[in-house]
C-alpha cells in the first residue's frame, strides 16, 4: 500500500500546486504523510455529506477540487461546519487533498472534462497558459461539434449528459441559430468573454453566469453567425466531470505503480441550489 505522501506526490504531478492563481488555497488540508492509503474518493466540495461518505465508505484519503478553507482561517473548532468537518476527517484518519485552479488549467484539465462528458472535440484552450510550449494547458477550452446544431439542441443536450440539478440549463439567445463551435469552461466563467469573443465561438457554455456580463455579451456580434449564445449550467454540474477524470488518471498511476488502490467518485449532489420554481417563459 502506498503512503500518503507518495499519494500526494503523484497527484502534485498531475496538478502542481505552483500552476494554482495566487489567491488560490490548494494542497493537502489535513493527512498524515505516513499513513497507508487503500480508498480514496473524488468530490467537487468539502462539505460534510462528502466527509460523511468517506467515512462511510472507508476512505483514507478525499480528494475535492473546491478547497475547504478559501480565505483562510484562525480556528478549526468543531462548532463551526468548516472545523465540524476536519474534525470529522482527523478522527476517522482521512485525509483532504484539494486540487482547484492547478486543476482548471491542467492538461487534462477541468474543462477538457466538461467537453468529454458533452461529446465535442477540444481543438485548444480558451485562455492559454504562455507557460507552456505545447499550447495545450490554459483556462478553458475551445471546441468544435461533429455537426452543426442549433443552440436550443445544444442546451437540451447539456440537459441530457451533466448531472440533473435544481437549476438546469439556461441559455440567453435565439436558440434556433446554428452552433458549430463552442467554448467551455468548468465553473465561473463570466469573467472570459472577451476571450471567447476572441476565439469566433458561436456559444458559450459555463456557470454563475449573472445578469449584466450576460446582457452585454448577447449584444456583440462574436461570429459569423451573429449574437454569442450562453448557456449557463450549475457550477457544481460543469465540475463534476473532472471528478471521474481525475479518478481514471490515479486509477492509472495506482496500476502502473501496483498500489491496488482503490478509487470512488462521489455521485452526492452538493450543488447549493435545492428547487427551481418558475410561471413561466415571459411572452
Amino acid at each position: 500500500m502506498p503512503r500518503l505522501s507518495e499519494v500526494i506526490a503523484a497527484l502534485d504531478a498531475l496538478w502542481p500546486p505552483e500552476r494554482a492563481e495566487g489567491w488560490d488555497a490548494v494542497g493537502t488540508v489535513c493527512g498524515d504523510p505516513d499513513a497507508e492509503v487503500r480508498r480514496v474518493l473524488f468530490a467537487v466540495d468539502p462539505v460534510q455529506e462528502i466527509v460523511d461518505e468517506a467515512v462511510k465508505l472507508g476512505a483514507d484519503l478525499v480528494v475535492t477540487h473546491h478547497p475547504l478553507y478559501l480565505r483562510g482561517t484562525t480556528t478549526v473548532a468543531a462548532g463551526h461546519f468548516k472545523g465540524r468537518a476536519v474534525h470529522t476527517l482527523i478522527k476517522h484518519d482521512i485525509a483532504l487533498h484539494v486540487a482547484h485552479t492547478n486543476a482548471d488549467t491542467a492538461d487534462p484539465g477541468v474543462s477538457d472534462a466538461l467537453a468529454g462528458a458533452l461529446d465535442i472535440r477540444v481543438v485548444g484552450p480558451l485562455v492559454p497558459d504562455a507557460t507552456d510550449p505545447s499550447g495545450r494547458r490554459g483556462l478553458g477550452r475551445v471546441c468544435e461539434l461533429d455537426h452543426p446544431m442549433t443552440l436550443g439542441e445544444f442546451a437540451a443536450r447539456a440537459a441530457a449528459r451533466l448531472p440533473a440539478t435544481a437549476q438546469g440549463i439556461r441559455v440567453a439567445g435565439d436558440t434556433g441559430a446554428l452552433v458549430r463551435t463552442v467554448a467551455v469552461s468548468g465553473g465561473s466563467g463570466d469573467s472570459l468573454f472577451d476571450a471567447v469573443r476572441a476565439s469566433g465561438a458561436d456559444a458559450f457554455l459555463t456557470a454563475d453566469l449573472r445578469h449584466h456580463p450576460v446582457s452585454e455579451a448577447t449584444q456583440h456580434a462574436s461570429s459569423a453567425s451573429g449574437p454569442l449564445g450562453l448557456i449557463d449550467a450549475a457550477h457544481w454540474a460543469t465540475e463534476w466531470p473532472w471528478c471521474e477524470q481525475a479518478a481514471a488518471q490515479l486509477d492509472e498511476i495506482s496500476d502502473r505503480h501496483g498500489w491496488d488502490l482503490r478509487v470512488h467518485v462521489s455521485k452526492t449532489v452538493t450543488d447549493p441550489w435545492s428547487s427551481h420554481h418558475s410561471s413561466g417563459a415571459p411572452n
